[in-house]
Order: C-alpha cells, then sequence, then structure tokens
C-alpha cells in the first residue's frame, strides 16, 4: 500500500437475488394473492353468516359464543320458509318482469348504440353526450312526474311501469357501453357489406352482432340482476300483493310476524341470490370478455 493512501474496507457482499426479476415477480404475486383471499374473505363472511343462518333455529341464531356452523343443518327450513308465503307467485312475477325488461334492454340500448357509433348526423355527438349527463340525474328527481305520467296512462298496479321504459333506450350507461363496444369494430367492414348490398340494418344484424356477443352478454348480465334485485320500483306502482316480485315480497314477510324469523329470512334470500349466482357462473367468460374489452378501439 502506498504511504498516504486510506485503506478501504471491503465491500459488503451484494444480495443479488433480492434484486432479482424472478424475486420481485414472485414477491408481487405472492402480496397479489394474499390481497385476493383478504378480499375474499370479508366477501365471504356475511355470505356464510347467511347460509349458517338458513340452517338453524330460532334459539340457535344469536347464542354465546357464535357458532359459525350448525348442528345439526336444518335443511327443512327451506320448505318452510317458502311455503310461509306465496313465494312461488312472487318468483314466477320477477321472472316476467325481469327477462321482458332485460330484453327490451338489450335490443333498444343496442339499436341506440349502433346509431351514435355508426350513423352520421348533425348533433349527433351533443345528443351522446346530453344522454351521458342524465346519468349525473338522480332517480328521486324523476320520480313524481314519472309517477303522474304512469297515473295519467293508467298504468298504476300493473306491470307496465316496470317494463316499457326499457323498451325506449334502455339506459344512458348500457348505451355508452355498447356504443364502445361497437366503435372497436373496424369501419372497412361496413364498406365492405355496403359493397355487397347491406343496408344499416343488414350491417347491424350480420356484422356489429356476431361480433359483439361479449358486450350484448354484459348488458344482459348488468340488467338481469338491476331488474331482479330492484325493490324500490315495484314498491311504488304495485299495490296488489298477488302482484309484488320477490325483494319486495321479502320486505313484506320480514313484517308478517310478531318476531322476524331470521332462519326463514335467510333461506328465501339465498334461494332468490340462487339465481344471479348461476347466471354469472354460466356466463362469466363472456362477462369478463366484454369488460375487459369496452372502450379498446381497435
Amino acid at each position: 500500500m502506498q504511504r498516504g493512501a486510506l485503506a478501504r474496507p471491503e465491500a459488503a457482499p451484494k444480495v443479488k437475488w433480492l434484486k432479482s426479476k424472478s424475486f420481485r415477480g414472485k414477491l408481487q404475486r405472492g402480496v397479489a394473492t394474499a390481497l385476493i383471499l383478504i378480499g375474499a374473505v370479508a366477501v365471504l363472511i356475511p355470505f356464510w353468516w347467511m347460509v349458517r343462518t338458513s340452517l338453524m333455529s330460532m334459539g340457535e341464531i344469536f347464542l354465546q359464543p357464535v357458532r359459525w356452523i350448525p348442528s345439526p343443518p336444518l335443511w327443512h327450513n327451506y320448505v318452510d320458509a317458502w311455503n310461509a308465503g306465496p313465494f312461488t307467485r312472487y318468483t314466477l312475477n320477477s321472472i316476467t318482469v325481469t327477462l321482458l325488461a332485460m330484453t327490451g334492454t338489450v335490443v333498444s340500448s343496442s339499436l341506440t348504440a349502433f346509431g351514435f357509433s355508426r350513423l352520421r348526423a348533425p348533433g349527433r355527438d351533443l345528443l351522446f353526450v346530453l344522454i351521458l349527463s342524465t346519468l349525473m340525474l338522480p332517480g328521486i328527481v324523476t320520480l313524481v312526474p314519472t309517477y303522474l305520467g304512469f297515473r295519467w296512462l293508467g298504468w298504476l298496479d300493473t306491470y307496465m311501469p316496470l317494463i316499457v321504459p326499457y323498451w325506449f333506450g334502455g339506459g344512458a350507461f348500457y348505451i355508452f357501453l355498447l356504443r364502445q363496444f361497437f366503435m372497436t369494430i373496424p369501419r372497412d367492414l361496413d364498406e365492405a357489406a355496403t359493397i355487397d348490398g347491406c343496408g344499416y340494418f343488414g350491417i347491424y344484424r350480420r356484422i356489429i352482432v356476431p361480433l359483439t356477443v361479449p358486450g350484448h352478454a354484459t348488458v344482459a348480465i348488468f340488467a338481469f340482476y338491476a331488474h331482479w334485485n330492484e325493490f324500490f320500483t315495484p314498491l311504488i306502482y304495485l299495490s296488489s300483493f298477488e302482484k309484488y316480485t320477490l325483494p319486495v315480497g321479502l320486505r313484506f314477510f320480514q313484517g308478517a310476524y310478531n318476531i322476524v324469523q331470521w332462519h326463514w329470512l335467510m333461506a328465501v334470500s339465498l334461494v332468490a341470490m340462487l339465481p344471479c349466482l348461476v347466471i354469472f357462473l354460466l356466463v362469466q367468460r363472456y362477462f369478463i370478455q366484454g369488460v375487459v374489452l369496452t372502450g379498446i378501439k381497435g
């Protein structure tokens, strides 16, 4: 060592595995998996509480310490709860209203979105902005004039207010969703179809609809959930008990006894939830694909 030179301590060995891409990737996946598990537990705990309540007697539900697993499970609670009210009639009413309103939502919003995405007309973009602006308008603001309009038409205590409005546009959100989906389809296909003699409806039926099945499936799922779980609108316009839909029937069933029969209420609620779960599991591929592709212009 030369005279006057300062002695340097040896550098600490670098831990290369901390900086490796594979370790960072595994760490990120581990953190993401942990967050997903935490979220899943937070969502499943209330669901399991419904399940265990529906399989217990009234005396077991609020025991301390809490019993998370019913022993033995009382499966007859489902039959007893279903027979305690006219839930078969309520379910048929909900199926009728939901299917008709959902069909109207998909058809009308699809045709409207096609017009906004493919047709050229003066003021088209301004009209589209006005439609989107209705998303900021609370539904409670239009409740009174809408109610007065349906009363003037003589539609109170009928299913018409629950079905007919959705055959005229379907809703601003669904129009926006499908319009963005239609914008991903190249216009070259429209020009080729026009050369082959197709009109606007032919382009819509032969090109747009077959290529946008995920988008239509997404709208159908959203519309089904919205109409199946709708509570406020049927409560306002329906006054006959035999015409109630399932959510309204559940509410009146809750107050039908001096003491709320929680085990029966949870049992019927789970049965009412079952169609939503089944439909999502059957068409989740189209739903996920529709959500991912919406807004991506190709």
